[in-house]
């Protein structure tokens, strides 16, 4: 496992680009984002979304969101209408997971057969960074049902595992996941934890 400290509010492109190499190699990483730390992988990657789904103990039956780079990345990954499109403007990017009707490309491993996905567009120039290539997992670091912790080495303690990679920039300031907001619906839903 290799850990690079780094800057939240500086985007080191040497950090970047070694992270991003690990999860095109199929590879699992710990990030950053604007809410809580998050494990990153290449949603195209079956093994490496299973592996984790395995690190965080977490039920094959739950989906998981992805992460895209960017708001012009979302209709690549949905079916958003104009409308929904519309509705995200006001919020993206920021700490919300929208859930929206998936793409044909989004793979069903990831979304446990369900015809809906999660996506974000964090307020993290680390994070959409790391989804340029291809979208990303993004499911906080924690075991599933346990509380998420504020640093990497409190959150590796608490996995008891290896990630690939890990970018620390140290606590975050949230210490909450991303509000979930379901656009499936003639009205949007927000969605309790």
């Amino acid at each position: 496992m290799k850990i690079l400290k780094t800057n939240q509010n500086k985007v080191d492109k040497k950090v970047i680009d070694e992270a991003v190499k690990v999860l095109a190699d199929g590879g699992v990483i710990l990030y950053p984002t604007d809410t809580v730390y998050g494990l990153g992988a290449n949603i195209f990657n079956r093994k490496a979304v299973k592996r984790v789904y395995n690190i965080k103990k977490r039920s094959y039956l739950k989906p998981i969101s992805l992460l895209v780079s960017s708001k012009d990345a979302i209709p690549l990954v949905s079916k958003a209408s104009v409308n929904q499109l519309n509705f995200m403007d006001k919020y993206l990017p920021g700490p919300y997971t929208f859930i929206l009707k998936k793409s044909k490309i989004v793979p069903r491993h990831l979304t446990s057969g369900s015809a809906n996905v999660g996506i974000r567009v964090p307020e993290s120039e680390i994070a959409c960074n790391l989804a340029k290539l291809f979208p990303i997992t993004t499911t906080s670091a924690n075991i599933s049902s346990e509380n998420t912790l504020d640093t990497p080495e409190e959150i590796l303690k608490q996995l008891g595992c290896e990630v690939d990679l890990v970018i620390d920039v140290g606590p975050l300031k949230s210490k909450n996941p991303s509000t979930i907001i379901d656009l499936t619906a003639e009205e949007p839903i927000f969605v309790k934890r």
